[in-house]
């Protein structure tokens, strides 16, 4: 019998299971203690749901009958465990009030049609035993696990492009005895995130993953065996991490996108690595893709492209390579007919840099197709062990019993959107340092700074929130950290995940996040933060919502509502902090997610993310910032960054007002100064920056997208792509900065240093975007 089927019998019996996913040939031994998240008490509440006291957030899927003996079809018992409560289904625009989530304890699930994975869902197995979903011979709909269903007409449950906070994790999907299934049907936007999934698909036709539409997005831990194809990827920009493929007919097809960065791929075995022809030479869909620290093995073609100085558009199909090793690869990079177009061999090689597309430097611009040249030094603070840029999955504590787990609301915090819970909160941290502290769903309020100090773990369930609220963080002249991660100079490990962040206006002198703390000295990548999301207006309890801050497009660009000043800054990385970060959404909100109108609003958050970090190391795999007045990623007097694909948004309502309002410049804060001729509404040159870099060094940006979408609200712009003058600005001393893979949406210029616009987007059209292969300033 082939591995793959010895995989899928062993699914189909319970036996199979891990806390990560398991490559080739791995031993399958099941740790046999069961994990916290199954065992401990759930007290969670939906602050403002209909009815909080009788609302569920917690569910166990064998509390509603579902059996888990691989022989019993679970289907519609699942479903029930996530549909229970009136949730937001087909025809709910979004809500953050009605949240779930659903827990699998160890077992086989046998089910015959889609778990349908509805709005602000955690579908969670049990990390130390991973449950399996196995797809029954007679299994009929679109995938195991479905994100957004399709109707009979071709319409969705969701708009793709708002179908934000939705996680799996977890689990084995078990493929093998339909001929030709799916595993998930991920389309999907911000705040998502696939986890420590296994996808069992042995001799058939089947697929793990099929994305077709969004706007992403992230997704790390992956394993994939046999089937046609691994994962079918469509997304508007997207970070993937530890993708591992084993004898699939192709890896990765990639249907469409804007930007992609693939780190840490491990294909072998199969026959095409990842495929990105589609469109054909006169019309590729696919954007950009970067493949970094990864490996291949015994694959005929690595990466397959129709790339070509006459393709079309000018610079689709843009490809950077970094760091990869190939092993029995005889074409490393093909064109569409399997041709070399950088040849490999039957032995061992790596390849160190090599790109296609344009790539630009202060000295002007050219097509390459072949190896990069410069190349970043790239600094032993941001490497592992083995000279790979470091990385680290997010902590699930499965090590630890339940009786060990600290719940804030058995500690007397309510987390009812309506008490002030700091202090209690505060205690509760301070008394158990080194503890997992488990923050039950709700909306804790802070009226003051809460500290967070050396040695303390906190994981919410389903993204439980903490907002600030009262005048302590009001003043704009005076701004004050809500939540703060050490003191400056402070040393030691403290791990987030699974929290949203939150102010209840008007906040604006609120600094939401502020990270001083650094690693203990011989320690790497102890401090960090996986699914905390700042999440800015927009959503029930935050008085900034379309009752309140409705767009206003036919204002004098003057007349600023100061009850709508949301944020003097979303998040600070101060000057001795160090932080990893996977999978941060840090927006301030364009548009309502729970009243009925769902309409465009307009909030002015000041700062988006501000790093001064002076010897970090920082890294951020698949973080978005948006809609703020100054700039979105702004980086000064910084060293040892990497950031892994990226992606901003200019505030809609921009240049109405401009960018000088409603905040004022602080040089204190290191604020830009736009000197722009026009500063009047209409102005494109007054708007906020996407990434600003100055006085600087040693800072990677792996990929970015960096849109500018709307002049005061209208779109009119986008048919020359002149919405904004500039995107990226590049200043002072800023040394061994490299930026691959720019992805850009109505910007005349993408780049500009120490203000000479230096990559214009007429010889940079990509369809819809404009892309550049790399920027560098060695």
């Amino acid at each position: 019998m082939q591995l793959f089927n010895i995989l899928g019998a062993l699914c189909a019996l319970g036996q199979l299971a891990t806390a990560i996913p398991i490559p080739y040939g791995t031993s399958l031994v099941a740790r046999q203690s069961p994990y916290w998240l199954g065992e401990v008490q759930h007290q969670g509440i939906a602050a403002f749901n209909a009815n909080p006291a009788g609302y569920k957030v917690f569910r166990n899927v064998k509390d509603f009958g579902a059996k888990g003996d691989g022989v019993t079809d679970d289907t519609d018992a699942i479903n029930a465990a996530i549909q229970a409560g009136s949730r937001c289904m087909k025809g709910c625009d979004s809500s953050t009030t009605q949240p779930g989530l659903i827990y699998f304890p160890s077992g086989t699930y046998l089910v015959s049609k889609p778990i349908v994975a509805v709005y602000y869902s955690q579908l969670v197995g049990d990390a130390a035993n991973l449950p399996c979903l196995k797809a029954a011979a007679s299994f009929a709909g679109m995938a195991v696990i479905d994100s957004d269903p399709y109707e009979s007409d071709g319409s969705n449950w969701y708009t793709n492009q708002n179908n934000f906070f939705r996680a799996v994790r977890n689990f084995v999907i078990d493929l093998t005895a339909t001929p030709a299934g799916t595993g998930i049907h991920w389309q999907v936007a911000q705040a998502s995130s696939l986890i420590n999934i296994r996808f069992e698909m042995g001799n058939t036709e089947s697929q793990g993953i099929f994305m077709d539409n969004g706007s992403g997005g992230f997704m790390s831990d992956l394993t994939f065996n046999g089937g046609k194809l691994g994962a079918f990827l469509g997304n508007q920009q997207f970070t993937t991490r530890n993708f591992v493929f084993n004898g699939c007919k192709t890896a990765i097809i990639m249907n469409w996108n804007w930007g992609w960065t693939f780190k840490s791929l491990d294909i072998k075995n199969c026959g095409v690595g990842i495929d990105m022809t589609t469109g054909g030479a006169e019309a590729q869909n696919v954007g950009s893709v970067l493949v970094l620290d990864s490996k291949i093995t015994n694959t005929p073609i690595g990466v397959k492209t129709v790339h070509s100085a006459t393709s079309k558009p000018i610079t689709g199909g843009t490809l950077v390579i970094d760091n990869l090793s190939t092993n029995n690869v005889p074409a490393i990079v093909a064109n569409g007919d399997g041709g070399a177009i950088l040849a490999g061999s039957g032995g061992a090689m790596v390849i160190d840099s090599w790109g296609q597309g344009r790539v630009y430097s202060a000295n002007g611009g050219s097509r390459v197709q072949a190896a990069l040249n410069p190349k970043p030094a790239k600094p032993a603070a941001l490497l592992d062990g083995n000279g790979n840029i470091f990385e680290r999955s997010r902590p699930q504590y499965t090590d630890i019993p339940a009786s060990q787990i600290v719940s804030a609301r058995a500690h007397g915090c309510k987390g009812d959107g309506k008490t002030d819970d700091t202090a209690t909160l505060q205690a509760l941290i301070s008394q158990n340092v080194g503890k997992v502290i488990f923050l039950d769903h709700g909306v804790y309020m802070l009226t003051s700074t809460l500290y967070i100090p050396p040695n303390t773990k906190i994981v919410g369930e389903a993204w439980a929130t903490l907002i600030s609220s009262g005048a302590f963080f009001a003043d704009s002249k005076n701004p004050k950290p809500v939540i703060q991660v050490g003191k400056p100079g402070e040393v030691g490990s403290v791990e987030l995940s699974d929290l949203v962040l939150e102010t209840a206006g008007p906040a604006g002198g609120a600094i939401i996040l502020e990270w001083n703390m650094n690693d203990a000295p011989g320690t790497k990548g102890t401090n960090g933060m996986w699914d905390v999301h700042i999440r800015v207006g927009g959503s029930a309890g935050t008085k900034l919502q379309s009752d309140q801050c409705t767009k206003n497009p036919s204002g004098d660009g003057t007349q600023i509502n100061h009850n709508c000043e949301s944020a003097f800054m979303l998040m600070h990385i101060g000057k001795t902090g160090s932080v990893y970060m996977e999978n941060n959404w840090i927006w301030t909100s364009d548009h309502e997610l729970d009243m009925g109108d769902h309409n465009q609003i307009t909030i002015f958050s000041g700062r988006g993310l501000w790093i001064e970090s002076q010897q970090g190391p920082v890294w951020a795999y698949g973080s978005a910032v948006e809609h703020n007045v100054m700039y979105q990623y702004q980086i000064t007097n910084a060293k040892n960054v990497f950031l892994g694909m990226i992606q901003t948004e200019t505030p809609y309502y921009q240049s109405n007002p401009t960018v000088y309002l409603p905040y004022e410049v602080n040089p204190a804060f290191e604020d830009p100064v736009y000197e722009c001729p026009d500063k009047s509404q209409g102005s494109t040159c007054a708007k906020a920056l996407g990434f600003r870099i100055k006085d600087s060094s040693d800072v990677l940006v792996y990929g970015a997208g960096l849109y500018s979408f709307f002049e005061n609200y209208t779109q009119d712009c986008l048919k020359d792509q002149t919405c904004q003058d500039d995107m990226v600005s590049v200043e002072g001393t800023t040394t061994n900065f490299f930026m691959y893979n720019l992805n850009t949406v109505g910007v005349s210029n993408l780049v500009k240093a120490n203000g000479k616009k230096l990559v214009p987007q007429a010889e940079n059209k990509n369809g819809f975007a404009s892309t550049i292969a790399m920027f560098s300033q060695p």
